[in-house]
């Protein structure tokens, strides 16, 4: 007579969801970038960073990998752009955060939304001290985010920043 097989227990559901979380935290992980001091990328290029995604830690009591600044200032690596790169009488759009950055006079830094409030395109230039809108042709003033040319009939809305050190930061 045989012996029955050996009956092998499958793997719990929870074990398996488990796992799959994990393998989805390192592969989230493994496709972000980290960009310390411009590490270079194109000094004209917006340099952010992107926070990590809720839920991204392993799963079943593990803990999340939060990468320390190797000595940076929480300022510096929260920092939407440094006061240079701002040039006094125009700003640079922030395309990813849709953010753009005015310096209307020498030391004053203004930030509004770069959604247009015609019917939402992200403004495309700054030039002649208006921020320009390349859907329809809406511009805003980089003072105050107030329309100077329609159709857009809404100004762009404000965004709280304050200026840390050399850092532009959103708060």
């Amino acid at each position: 007579m045989t012996e029955p097989p050996e009956i092998v227990p499958a793997a719990s559901r929870r074990a398996l969801i488990a796992g799959v979380g994990a393998a989805a935290a390192v592969v989230v992980a493994g496709c972000s970038t980290y960009n310390a001091n411009n590490g270079g990328v194109d000094a004209g290029a917006p340099t952010t960073t992107s926070p990590a995604a809720p839920g991204t830690g392993a799963a079943g009591g593990g803990s999340s990998a939060a990468g320390g600044g190797g000595g940076a200032s929480a300022a510096a690596a929260a920092a939407l752009a440094t006061t240079a790169e701002i040039p006094v009488d125009g700003g640079k759009i922030l395309t990813d955060k849709k953010i753009v950055i005015t310096q209307p006079a020498a030391g004053s830094f203004k930030a509004f939304t770069a959604v247009c409030t015609h019917q939402g395109c992200t403004v495309g230039s700054i030039s002649g001290g208006a921020i320009h809108c390349p859907c329809h042709g809406s511009a805003f003033s980089i003072k105050d985010g107030s329309v100077v040319n329609g159709p857009a009939a809404s100004p762009l809305a404000a965004v709280a920043i304050k200026v840390d050190g050399t850092s532009i930061v959103q708060g």
